[in-house]
């Protein structure tokens, strides 16, 4: 019985994985390649040590690049991490205060060390030294993604002990098998999936049949294990840097620029990132009024990569047939800090492969957009951003959950109205 808990385990991981979209995985490889472009993989790869690279723009806040060492630490193949989130190696031993001073850190653009209690893909448990740091873009001063190393400690012994609940799998031998590894809190605003971050935060209310620590107390790293981590760091640093200055995208281990005005924090981007509707936060204190954030639901809508629509008016949208009536409409309502509703002719970018020249065509083809958009204020009621909600008026129906495409599109408003005013609000009181 044993077996066949271990497979139904394994299938469960298979299923899984294979849920993370072809365009998501697209955003995975673009995000690394268009940085350090995809020779520094094979760079990486020859460093010695256990590391990942995430991407905090992409929503969940995935794995991009996990190194030959963290495979086999962990047990799992690459194609098992990348795409996924950090929660994957967490349990219910987990330490819930560690996870919420990395989640801070990464937050607040900043390093942070802890010793963590981490989970094998067989459900072994083990101490590790976690490091964290951000990779900042050396132009702009924007966290482009977070470089996290990993150390084993061996300075406590874990055994396993039983107690009353569920665990993975169908065995009856009573100990033996996978082990329920945790699961993340759900999101109002996430649809059915789960919140997946670099760190995510546990839901301990369930009693699991695990494998316990002697002690909790955290397992102590030697001087010698925090030195390697630094090495470590300095080694991938090293190859970022270097295979950053092939695509002109230099990046930096510290800030080494002004943070741009309209930069958004990595706190909100990651809370932005769990809304599954298609929106673009726009900056009106910038010139011409940019797109500072833009959802995957968008991207997938339109065509568009990611750093082909930050930085550009949403008039790139339009084409020959827009009226020019409803870009006046909308105009004034911005102008007024007014809401407005409009159902407006705009074009995706598509592509079509020829055989002659055996290559992709970039094409734009036209849509009707139902867009919504609205003014979003900080917490001193000043105007800071405008979000703009698009549902294609052919898809306008209810979703699932009876929601019609208004009700839906005021939902987005509500989140990031609130995501953005808890931000100003906790901005403000570490000033004061």
């Amino acid at each position: 019985m044993e077996s066949s808990s271990s497979t139904s385990s394994s299938s469960t991981r298979r299923t899984t994985s294979t849920e993370i979209t072809s365009t998501s995985l697209m955003a995975i490889q673009n995000s690394f390649d268009s940085v350090y472009s995809r020779y520094a993989r094979e760079a990486l790869d020859e460093l010695p040590g256990n590391f990942t690279i995430t991407d905090p723009s992409i929503p969940g806040h995935p794995i991009i690049f996990a190194s030959q060492g963290f495979l086999k630490m962990t047990g799992y193949d690459r194609d098992e991490v990348v795409g996924r989130g950090g929660a994957m190696f967490q349990g219910d031993r987990t330490s819930r205060r560690s996870l919420m001073e990395v989640r801070e850190a990464v937050r607040n653009d900043r390093s942070c060390q802890v010793s963590l209690l981490n989970y094998r893909k067989d459900g072994t448990p083990f101490w590790m030294l976690f490091h964290v740091s951000p990779v900042f873009g050396r132009d702009g001063g924007r966290v482009v993604h977070f470089v996290a190393v990993q150390v084993p400690l061996e300075g406590r012994r874990l055994r396993r002990r039983r107690s009353i609940g569920c665990r993975r799998g169908s065995g009856d031998d009573g100990g033996s098998g996978d082990y329920v590894l945790g699961c993340c809190r759900k999101e109002v605003c996430n649809d059915n999936s789960l919140e997946v971050e670099l760190v995510s935060s546990m839901d301990h209310g369930l009693d699991h049949d695990t494998k316990e620590l002697d002690s909790d107390k955290p397992c102590e790293a030697t001087d010698d294990e925090k030195r390697s981590v630094m090495v470590a760091m300095d080694n991938i640093f090293s190859v970022l840097t270097h295979y950053s200055e092939s695509t002109g995208r230099l990046v930096c281990r510290k800030r080494c620029s002004i943070p741009d005005m309209g930069l958004l924090s990595t706190s909100l981007i990651i809370s932005l990132g769990r809304i599954k509707q298609s929106f673009v936060l726009t900056n009106p204190h910038l010139p011409d009024m940019p797109i500072v954030y833009a959802s995957d639901a968008f991207l997938n809508l339109t065509g568009y990569a990611r750093d082909e629509v930050l930085g550009r008016n949403c008039r790139f949208l339009g084409g020959p047939d827009t009226d020019d009536s409803t870009l006046y409409l909308i105009r004034e309502s911005i102008k007024n800090e007014q809401p407005c509703t409009v159902r407006i002719l705009n074009y995706r970018l598509t592509l079509s492969f020829t055989f002659a020249y055996a290559c992709k065509l970039k094409d734009r083809s036209s849509f009707w957009n139902l867009l919504h958009i609205s003014p979003v204020r900080d917490a001193s009621g000043k105007v800071a951003y405008y979000v703009g909600v698009q549902i294609e008026d052919e898809c306008k129906n209810e979703d699932r959950q009876g929601l019609s495409p208004e009700k839906r599109q005021l939902s987005v408003v509500g989140v990031v109205k609130v995501a953005v005013r808890s931000l100003s609000m906790h901005a403000g009181s570490s000033k004061s």
